[in-house]
Parts: C-alpha cells; structure tokens; sequence
C-alpha cells in the first residue's frame, strides 16, 4: 500500500472516531432521563445554618472548651471569658446595694422621729390653743369688772400681758408643728431616696450578674464546630467572633429548577436526595424554600443549555429526626442530585425509592 493511500485511510479513521465521539456527546447530553416528565431533578451541594458564636462584652478570651468537629449540646458551655473585671464591679454593687438598704432603714428612723416630733408639737399647740382660751376669758373678765371698778386697772393689764403671751406662745407651738411637719417631709423623701437607690443597685447588680452569665458562650442548639476563629488570652471588641458553629437541625440543599417546572413546586413537596459521596443510599427531605423570583442559572448547572435559561431556586430541608439519629454522617459541601415529584400520584422509581431511616 502506497503511503498517499495509507495517509487517506487514517484520515477516514480519524473522521469515523470523530464522529463518533461527537454523536456518544450528544447522545449523552441529549438522551431522556427516565424519570418521565413527573420527576424533576437538579444538582446542588448540601448546606446547613451557620452560628457565629461572639462575646456580648469586650475581654479577654479565658478558655475554649470545644475543638473544631466537635458535637454541642444546647445550652452546653463552648467558652469563657475573663470575668475578673466584672467580679470586682459585682463585688462594688452588692456593696452599694447593701449601703442603700442602711440607709433606708437611717431613713425610716428618721421618719419615725420626724412624726414623733410633729405630734408633740400638736400637742403642745393644743395646750396652747387652751392656755389662751384661758387667759382671754380671764382678760374678758378682768375688763368687764374694771368698767364696774371691781378690780384694778393693773390686774387688767396684767391679765391682757397674759393673754397676748398665750398667743405668742400658741403662735411659737404652731411654728413647731409646721417644723416638724417639714422634718417628716424631708424624712419620707429620703425614704423615697433610698429605695430608689436600692434599685438602682440591685439592677447594677443584675447587669453585672447578667454580663458574668454571658461571659459564658453557650450553645443553644445541637451542632457542630465548625472552626475557632481566636485562641484563649486573645483580647475580642464586644460582638468578636469566637467559634463558628454548623447547625445541624437545619440541613438542606438548594437546587434549580426552570420555570415549567418551578411553577408545580410547592412548600412540603416530598424531594428525594442522593450524594455523591453515598450513591446508593436516598435521603428523604422536603421542599422547605422556593424562590419568588427566577434568576440567571448559577454555574453550578454544568450544561450550557441550562446555563442559558431562568431557573428558580428550590431548598429541600431534610427532616431534623433522621439528622440526629446520623450526626456522624453530617457533612455539609457534598454535591447530590436532587429529585422531585411535580405529579403527586406519580410512583418514585425503584432507584429514588428512600432507603435510610431514622
């Protein structure tokens, strides 16, 4: 064979191969799924709520009690913040509140007295009030019997000199009373005073008591470290973040769905998932979040057909149950398939049939 016919015949293969390679493309891209038109499928990657954990106060981070991977528990302690600072104005509050509790008894005392001192003083008002009505009928008397000559004029003098000092006197009395009067007054507003005082030290108290109970960062929910952000004697602003947290009662994955098929989508919708990572297992999860508006397809379509059309976002959240009973297993980043039933009487195949439980 002459080598002009040889280069034809390779170039004739090549072309075959070509060929071929193009139609397996197309045929790949282009052959049915299987799934009929009441199943829906997307791709996406699982994900899950993240929980920055951060210091209500500035201070120094005393100690971390979690590594990253580890479990938490709600209410369980992940870290401590020095608190010395805050144990001192604790320590200054009690003392206050103590000192406003002291006064309030010095005040009640002196209003005890105050009214004590204001009664006597009505009192002597009162024996007052009598000694001129005394001493005026006296006067009146003496007068009556000077017109007659019965008396002196001296005794009437001396008789209105008497009478004239009673209303002195009652005067001076009723001048105590008013005293005293304004002695209670001012008692019973620094009564007033200290009790205000002592709240106002007991709600120091609380705030600082408040302050040294979030000094301790607690989870609230079941999850897991995700990575530490700072390490123990590092100095954080108020709102530093100290751990970051992954919930792991909220899994879900997000994927996209073109319009046609967007619009038979509705919240509770049943959604079977399969990883990457664990293909031969199904995971049951529901459509927890559909998109109100369509957007551009994000990259994570791999076709560029797809790319090229309006997709809605969809989020299938996995029940919370299954999730606690397989903590172990909880990964989140790992890409799957996401399949949906749009025709409620529709069967799942055999292949999408859920296979894992709680």
């Amino acid at each position: 064979m002459n080598r002009p016919h040889r280069k034809r015949l390779i170039q004739a293969l090549l072309f075959v191969v070509l060929l071929g390679a193009i139609g397996l493309v197309a045929w790949y891209e282009l052959r049915p799924s299987g799934l009929g038109d009441a199943i829906a499928s997307g791709n996406g990657r699982i994900e899950a709520t993240e929980i920055d954990i951060a210091t209500q106060l500035s201070g120094r981070v005393e100690e971390i009690l979690v590594d990253e991977g580890d479990f938490v528990e709600p209410d369980q302690v992940l870290a401590r913040m020095n608190t010395r600072t805050l144990q001192a104005e604790l320590s200054q509050a009690k003392a206050e509140a103590l000192r406003a509790r002291n006064a309030l008894q010095t005040a009640h005392a002196m209003v005890a007295q105050s009214e004590s001192n204001e009664a006597s003083a009505e009192a002597v008002v009162q024996q007052r009030q009598a000694e001129l009505t005394a001493t005026r009928k006296r006067f009146e008397r003496s007068n009556t019997l000077l017109q007659r000559n019965a008396i002196s004029r001296q005794q009437v003098d001396d008789d209105r000199a008497a009478m004239q000092s009673a209303q002195a006197a009652l005067a001076a009395a009723r001048a105590q009373v008013a005293a005293a009067q304004a002695t209670s007054a001012a008692s019973r507003s620094q009564v007033i005073e200290a009790e205000s005082a002592i709240e106002a030290a007991e709600a120091r108290v609380e705030r600082v008591q408040a302050d040294l109970t979030d000094s301790e960062l607690r989870a609230d929910r079941l999850a897991r470290v995700q990575y530490r952000v700072v390490q123990p004697g590092e100095v954080l602003a108020a709102g530093g973040k100290v751990l970051n947290l992954i919930d792991l009662t909220d899994v879900y994955m997000t994927f996209f769905l073109p319009t046609s098929q967007a619009g038979r989508v509705a919240l509770g919708d049943e959604v079977h998932l399969i990883l990457d990572a664990a293909p031969d297992y199904v995971i049951p999860a529901r459509v927890s979040f559909v998109a109100s508006s369509a957007q551009f397809t994000p990259k994570t379509v791999e076709t560029a057909s797809e790319r090229e059309k309006l997709m809605f976002r969809i989020r299938a959240r996995i029940d919370p149950q299954l999730l606690r009973d397989h903590l172990d297993q909880v990964k989140t980043g790992l890409p799957g398939m996401a399949y949906l039933k749009l025709d409620p009487d529709a069967e799942w195949p055999d292949s999408l049939q859920v296979n894992i439980s709680s």
